[in-house]
């Protein structure tokens, strides 16, 4: 069986790799499992000077989720290559590097660097950030801004670039065709959902930002139907994500249209979440006689 799949010319070895923002930088699971079985090592976002994020408390545990309000707290891109680079590049799989900016030439100039650095697999855009110079309107909800972004680092790099689209628009098609028409290789979908909690003793929001971004096994239908309506708008591939705890999750969002996966906030509570899956996409496709993992991708089939 090949497991192996392409996201524009990167190859990943299996279908399988993590979210950004939920696992560190790698090192901090190596420890919990051998990152080189993954198909990809996606790391915490980076822009390009250090970031500290929001104060804490900065997650809270609600019904079949996680609210998270971090800020994108990062190292930036010294501290990023300086500190995390030598380890990541040791790897027999490829690193996946966020990227994020508040400018669309701070996104540019992120990927120039990191195109210059050599060995990256692959740049994912983070592009649920506010642009200061737009007066706060994210890059992912304004077509003509994700257009100029991802425009900008296509000239910048010749790295794949996977664009990670918001769910918070009313429909994804056009934002997915934006982000295809500019050069992305590839889209991430979906990005967590704005919510908030309330603790009701203290009559206070339980995160110091008041609202954060919702993750985990309650989104995940929801972003199911993101990448099936993503899937029929473009070409190019499509990894999807949002509350993904086993291989059957996986595979649905596999046949919605995603030709690879990402575990998220399942890294949190089970660290061997991703090679779970790996193990039970493999042992499906035996069991249903499936000899290419790509084979499953937009397999979905519906009656008419």
């Amino acid at each position: 069986m090949n497991l192996s799949v392409q996201i524009g010319n990167l190859t990943m070895p299996n279908p399988v790799t993590v979210a950004s923002g939920t696992f560190g930088y790698g090192v901090e699971y190596a420890r919990l499992l051998d990152l080189n079985q993954l198909g990809a090592v996606v790391v915490k976002g980076i822009r390009l000077n250090p970031v500290r994020g929001h104060p804490t408390p900065r997650t809270a545990e609600v019904t079949s989720g996680l609210l998270n309000a971090i800020g994108l707290q990062g190292p930036g891109v010294d501290g990023f290559i300086r500190k995390y680079w030598p380890f990541l590049k040791a790897l027999k799989v490829p690193t996946i590097v966020n990227i994020w900016g508040t400018t669309v030439e701070e996104y540019a100039e992120v990927a120039r660097r990191f195109d210059a650095l050599g060995g990256i697999g692959a740049l994912e855009l983070n592009v649920s950030c506010p642009n200061l110079k737009e007066g706060g309107a994210q890059f992912g909800t304004d077509v003509k801004l994700l257009s100029q972004v991802v425009a900008a680092c296509r000239q910048a790099t010749k790295l794949p670039l996977i664009t990670k689209l918001s769910p918070n628009v009313p429909n994804i098609a056009p934002y997915a065709k934006a982000a295809e028409a500019a050069g992305s290789d590839a889209l991430s979908v979906t990005n967590s959902f704005p919510a908030m909690a309330i603790d009701i003793e203290t009559r206070r929001p339980k995160l110091a930002n008041v609202t954060g971004g919702l993750t985990g096994p309650c989104i995940k239908p929801i972003a199911v139907k993101l990448v099936w309506e993503a899937a029929k708008a473009v070409k190019i591939p499509i990894i999807g994500m949002g509350g993904i705890q086993n291989a059957a999750d996986a595979i649905e969002f596999m046949m919605a249209g995603a030709t690879a996966v990402a575990v998220g906030t399942a890294n949190f509570y089970e660290p061997q979440t991703a090679l779970n899956v790996i193990a039970g996409i493999r042992e499906f496709m035996e069991r249903h006689g499936i000899s290419e993992a790509r084979q499953l991708t937009g397999s979905l089939q519906i009656a008419k």
